[in-house]
């Protein structure tokens, strides 16, 4: 293999580290490496962009984290970091007027200081998406894909001129940043490896009146994504227009050749496998509209064309056929625009009584400002400190007023009721722009809930992950504290475990959801820009979307911790029966805690039951305990949930294995969670067991101060921090419960 020119490993689940098993030191041949669309984590390897043959390098769509390498051989002149967790300020290699970058989807802050020659707009497309953020501009785009000149369609509908020069990992945005192109993608051809990503025909398509628009189209051999910029929140119809083609000067193999690739709008997938050819009944130069409704909650839309690696793809001197695409159009589906679709360009007169007019004008609204600051300061100033200190967060995300809460959830109407936890009452709600959110109420006798309104805000805004709940903002309007989440239809994991009733998981979501956990808590453990221990995992923290993908929530208890430390000695917070010893009995507090909770979680999903439960047998009633028990007797498997109809027994053995691993009564004898992630997925083997597990459930906290001993505690499940205290003999003077 250290011959290889070209080493495509592209959408292959591969889950490891760029450090951890190749050694790119031999790999002195390697023109073209793709390890697009993986879930590969850590650090860009300062090695690997010091090949002295590589000239493309395919990284994007994964979750790698930290920053850019400060050096770069000269050769490698193609680079796709796209859709990463990267973030820090630029190396100076970016100023390389040979160099063809893709930043895309990444924590970069841009600003005027950021002296590159990196294409304009690369603000825009940064995951905070900081272009007409909040302040929208447009309502309705559209695009001749590949096209040299507008198009004004029979409808009216004006259709923008789209002929940049897009290479293998390159961007474009318009000059007034209304909309956006990203394409990543390699066509594989020795003599011309960068060619034709416009194709053209000189035959109009038969079926439509506005053939222009079909003379050209935007392709890529990859992945191909159009973005809207700057819209109203709102509903969108979505209209996509195809047409096949082919390549005019191969007319032999254009008939024969296929696209088949996946359309997703807003991430969610329209259509799987989508072929050209075939929705036009067998021919080409035959127009294909496809027409989807879509929402836009962040004044962003995202378009995506993505090749997963089926259908005919031909090598030649033109390129191999990827996703394809001729025209698109956006315009509102269900709301009156209130934005003029123009964006905003301040201009000065040079009529004198226009200036008079804006002199006037200025010197009213400086004395209504003042007017209004002074009547703001009068009203704010009985407000307690806590209140001055949140709203100067750096990192409060956007802020909702209270009455906007109020309306979404019907004046937090019981019927909207979706639980409660140890911050407050949860509510759905639908705001004004059509999303459905999840309202967290802060009750207002919980004595602890300041702080852990703070930790949240502040611990979650600095985090994204798919395997993590989106915060959506925050309401802090007197003394009412709110929080607004993204809502997961199919509400909590425990729910759906031991409710089986109301949502049934069969064995292959199981696993996933399993692996998906792993994959959140080794993001915030390893991978995020701070480092975060959540310190209350457990399955009612588990949330699960429409996919029933898993999202981690409640950041409440939240802790930041140092790669230095050895541990934090904290107040002890958390629910017994998913709380480690050393913890739970001296304070200690590391990254492993949220192992030890993982690893109950994991035994919970595959058993179908909770870890404690006094009315089963006695040598059944805790399940860490039983599944120890099997597990000495190698028998195993009979912890695995009866009700399921079938399960993959080697899957099982894993997520037993792990999870024995993970609830080990010294932290050190405990895997970190990116070692969970690869044995749960099979790229690594599992551990042998060798000691007894240990843990604590609710009566055995009577061993550490009489003032709990009592049958009312042994009943309590939850400890959050409050501001009372209990002695403990230990080297620790207080621990609050």
């Amino acid at each position: 293999m250290t011959n290889l020119n070209i080493l495509i490993l592209r959408n292959a689940r591969i889950c490891d580290t760029l450090q951890s098993n190749f050694d790119f030191a031999y790999y002195k041949s390697l023109v073209t490496l793709d390890l697009s669309f993986n879930n590969i984590t850590g650090n860009i390897p300062l090695s690997l962009l010091s090949l002295s043959s590589l000239n493309y390098l395919f990284l994007g769509n994964n979750s790698i984290t930290g920053t850019l390498p400060r050096t770069k051989i000269s050769t490698l002149s193609n680079i796709d970091l796209s859709y990463n967790q990267l973030s820090g300020s630029f190396p100076n290699w970016v100023n390389d007027p040979n160099l063809v970058l893709n930043l895309v989807a990444n924590n970069f802050i841009i600003d005027n200081s950021n002296n590159s020659v990196l294409p304009s707009g690369l603000e825009c497309l940064q995951r905070d998406m900081q272009c007409y953020r909040d302040l929208p501009a447009y309502y309705q785009f559209a695009i001749n894909c590949g096209g040299g000149e507008n198009v004004t369609s029979s409808d009216g509908t004006n259709f923008e001129i789209d002929n940049a020069n897009l290479g293998a990992t390159s961007y474009f945005v318009t000059n007034v940043k209304k909309w956006a192109v990203s394409n990543s993608g390699s066509f594989i051809d020795a003599s011309n490896p960068n060619a034709n990503y416009i194709i053209s025909s000189q035959i109009q398509s038969q079926n439509t009146l506005d053939s222009k628009l079909f003379k050209t189209a935007r392709t890529s051999p990859s992945s191909l994504r159009y973005y809207g910029l700057g819209l109203q929140n709102g509903n969108y119809t979505v209209k996509l227009q195809f047409s096949e083609i082919g390549i005019p000067d191969q007319p032999t193999w254009a008939s024969l050749a296929r696209r088949v690739f996946d359309i997703y709008i807003q991430g969610k997938l329209k259509e799987k496998d989508f072929d050209i050819r075939k929705e036009a009944g067998g021919e080409s130069f035959t127009v294909v509209l496809k027409e989807y409704q879509a929402p836009v909650t962040n004044n962003f839309l995202e378009i995506h064309l993505f090749w997963a690696g089926k259908g005919t793809h031909f090598i030649r001197s033109s390129g191999y056929y990827g996703p394809s695409i001729s025209a698109i159009s956006v315009s509102p589906y269900d709301f009156i625009p209130s934005v003029s679709n123009k964006p905003s360009h301040s201009s000065s007169s040079n009529n004198n009584t226009s200036k008079v007019v804006g002199i006037v004008c200025g010197v009213v609204v400086l004395g209504l400002t003042v007017f209004t600051i002074l009547v703001w300061k009068y009203k704010q100033k009985n407000l307690n400190k806590d209140n001055e200190e949140l709203l100067g967060m750096s990192a409060i995300p956007n802020t909702f007023s209270y009455s906007e809460l109020r309306t979404a959830t019907e004046d937090f109407n019981r019927s909207n009721f979706l639980g409660e936890g140890g911050f407050g009452p949860v509510f759905k709600g639908k705001l004004h722009d059509g999303r459905m959110v999840a309202v967290k109420q802060l009750s207002v006798a919980s004595q602890q809930g300041e702080r852990q309104f703070t930790a949240e805000i502040a611990t979650i805004s600095a985090v994204q992950h798919r395997n993590l709940a989106k915060l959506y903002g925050c309401c802090i309007e007197g003394d009412k504290r709110l929080l607004v989440y993204e809502y997961l239809e199919n509400k909590s994991l425990d729910q759906a475990i031991f409710r089986k009733k109301d949502l049934h998981l069969e064995w292959e979501t199981r696993f996933e959801i399993c692996l998906g956990v792993a994959r959140g808590l080794a993001y915030l453990h390893e991978e995020s820009s701070v480092r975060i221990i959540h310190r209350d995992v457990k399955s009612s923290n588990i949330l699960l979307d429409g996919n029933l993908t898993p999202k981690i929530s409640d950041f409440g208890l939240a802790k930041l911790y140092n790669d230095e430390w050895t541990h934090i000695s904290t107040r002890v917070a958390g629910t017994i029966g998913y709380l480690a010893p050393e913890y739970a009995m001296r304070g200690h507090l590391t990254e492993k805690a949220d192992v030890f909770g993982f690893g109950v979680v994991a035994l919970e999903i595959l058993s179908g039951r909770r870890n404690s439960d006094p009315s089963l047998e006695e040598e059944k009633s805790y399940l860490l305990d039983w599944a120890w028990h099997l597990y000495e007797q190698k028998h195993e498997l009979d912890l695995v949930d009866p009700s399921l109809s079938s399960y993959n027994r080697d899957e099982a053995t894993r997520v037993i294995g792990v999870s024995l691993l993970c609830i080990q009564a010294s932290p050190t004898l405990r895997p970190a969670m990116s070692t969970v992630v690869a044995m749960l997925a099979g790229f690594i083997e599992v551990n042998e067991v060798t000691s007894r597990p240990s843990y604590l459930t609710e009566c055995h906290f009577k061993d550490i101060s009489s003032n709990l001993a009592s049958d009312d505690f042994c009943k309590s499940t939850e400890l959050r921090e409050t501001n009372s205290q209990v002695n403990v003999p230990s080297n620790q003077d207080n621990v609050d419960l």
